[in-house]
């Protein structure tokens, strides 16, 4: 429908039930920003009473989204420009597209109720440096084939290279458009004058005294007009006179063709075709121009912890944690959150407490860890004291996780449960035992006057009398004694027979022993 107005459509889908409506191009192009009705009559009826969300989305992203909604799985989006505005640096940069024209219905009405509000936050901010800004003006070139028609005489300068369209609609009364190029032309000049001075932030104070003094409806929309309110500011006035130049000659004026040619979009930027537009980090700005949300989006454009204290201020920061926790992970014990507010919007990330780092999705679980991790709410894990006695399922030397300690069974988080080692048939064991269980623990008593020996899960005579048979150890002893007393004798038979040998050995070098003596007797008589 090419009648058809981007509010109007929201309007229609907010009284068929809609709670928010996206309007996707159907084109493959840059996104522009959405239009209103520039008839009076034709939006009164409906455009104050707008409130569900809008936006206009590319084509590429209505087809993902048409190709979704075709599935049987549920599609889950979430709306939310402020992500999807760059911010690179510390400061902004942002441009805002206007007009001199005051009688253009609730465009004018909307813009000039933005520009009065809004000044003395620009001015701050302009100031201080935590902005660039820019205004802009939007003119056309007349045809060549039409450039000497009465339309384009009265709507055009520059022999045709640059014009506005006729306030009023008729070319029989009031002002023309080229009175309007003229005053955008002048308007541009003064911030480039006030720009090269080091004090830009004064347009803001000429285009409001400008609307004030100089209004169409009271036929003081003239040069005499604006050049008081030039003066008034103390800008050279010359100067906006020499930057003006002759709108008569058939030349070109070098401010109005650096206008024209920032009208073209580079990049995601898209090119710029109706008026107001606003522009914040080469994005355009697609909400509601009014402060709260214009300023909101420009403060979005910092790079994080580097706002102004303009962004940090009531109505302007919204604390996102606040309401449900954010949707994140929250240990409700201690208070400790996943949910982390900036000014962008909160972030579900696990955080790091006292030096103990979680980890997690950030937003159904997150989980301490490190040697660290016991001293904060113990580490997540199960702890309980009864009977005198502490136990926990947390440990320092583990990175992570939870378990139940020896005694008990369990998840180690939530709960661990006392393991009864009697009835299990884990401990007291030995004969005459008796087996008393206890938290976490258990006792084991010896019938008698005997004594539990837990290392050995023995009983133990208190008369030295062990209830195992003294007998039995005595044996036990007295065969230890004898394969003893066998191996030392053996040791010594070896130790002896050694030195014998060793001996014998050292004097056969000195003296012939018996046996060798009788060896040489007899090997003489057999030579004889």
């Amino acid at each position: 429908m090419s009648n058809c107005y981007f509010t109007l459509k929201a309007w229609n889908a907010q009284k068929a039930g809609a709670a928010a409506i996206l309007v996707a191009d159907d084109r493959p192009e840059p996104l522009i920003t959405m239009d209103t009705p520039e008839d009076e009559r034709t939006g009164s009826n409906y455009l104050q009473n707008i409130s569900i969300p809008s936006a206009l989305i590319t084509q590429s992203l209505g087809e993902a989204i048409k190709k979704a909604l075709k599935k049987p799985e549920m599609v889950k989006m979430n709306l939310d420009w402020r992500e999807a505005l760059p911010h690179p640096d510390d400061r902004v940069e942002y441009e805002f597209w206007t007009n001199s024209n005051d009688e253009c219905g609730p465009k004018c009405d909307s813009q000039q109720d933005f520009l009065r509000d809004f000044k003395g936050v620009a001015q701050i901010l302009e100031k201080k440096g935590y902005t660039q800004f820019t205004p802009h003006y939007i003119t056309w070139y007349c045809p060549e084939a039409f450039i000497l028609s009465r339309q384009c005489k009265s709507q055009c300068i520059n022999h045709g290279r640059y014009c506005a369209p006729d306030p009023e609609d008729d070319f029989s009364r009031g002002y023309n458009g080229k009175d309007v190029v003229v005053q955008n032309l002048r308007q541009a000049c003064f911030f480039k004058v006030a720009n090269e001075s080091g004090k830009p932030w004064l347009w803001w104070d000429y285009v409001m005294d400008f609307s004030i003094r100089c209004p169409m409806n009271e036929e003081k929309y003239t040069k005499e007009c604006a050049e008081d309110v030039v003066a008034s500011l103390g800008v050279d006035v010359e100067k906006i006179r020499e930057c003006v130049g002759d709108t008569e000659a058939d030349e070109e004026n070098v401010v109005l063709k650096k206008e024209q040619e920032a009208q073209i979009g580079k990049g995601p930027r898209g090119d710029v075709t109706i008026l107001p537009t606003l522009i914040i980090n080469n994005r355009q700005f697609r909400g509601k121009l009014d402060k709260g949300t214009v300023l909101k989006a420009i403060c979005s454009g910092f790079e994080e912890t580097t706002e102004p204290v303009n962004c940090l201020r009531d109505g302007i920061e919204t604390n996102e944690c606040m309401e449900n926790n954010g949707g994140c992970w929250i240990d409700k014990s201690t208070n400790i959150t996943a949910c982390r507010d900036t000014f962008r919007g909160r972030v579900c990330q696990c955080p790091i407490v006292q030096g103990v780092k979680f980890f997690g999705d950030g937003y159904k679980h997150c989980e301490a860890s490190g040697a660290l991790r016991c001293r904060l709410n113990n580490g997540g894990c199960w702890k309980d004291s009864q009977q005198g006695s502490t136990y926990s399922a947390c440990i320092d030397d583990h990175t992570k996780g939870c378990k139940c300690p020896p005694g008990f069974k369990g998840d180690g988080v939530k709960n661990c449960e006392d393991i009864d080692e009697c009835e299990e048939k884990m401990a007291c064991q030995c004969p005459d035992c008796k087996c008393k269980n206890t938290w976490g623990s258990y006792e084991c008593q010896c019938g008698g006057d005997l004594l539990y020996i837990r290392e050995h899960d023995a009983c133990l005579s208190k008369d030295a009398h062990l209830g195992i048979g003294w007998g039995s150890v005595w044996i036990v002893i007295l065969g230890l004694a004898t394969v003893g007393g066998i191996g030392y004798a053996f040791y010594k038979y070896r130790i002896r027979t050694y030195m014998d040998s060793e001996i014998r050995a050292i004097m056969a070098q000195y003296m012939p022993l018996d046996n060798q003596s009788e060896v040489a007797v007899q090997g003489s008589q057999g030579n004889v």
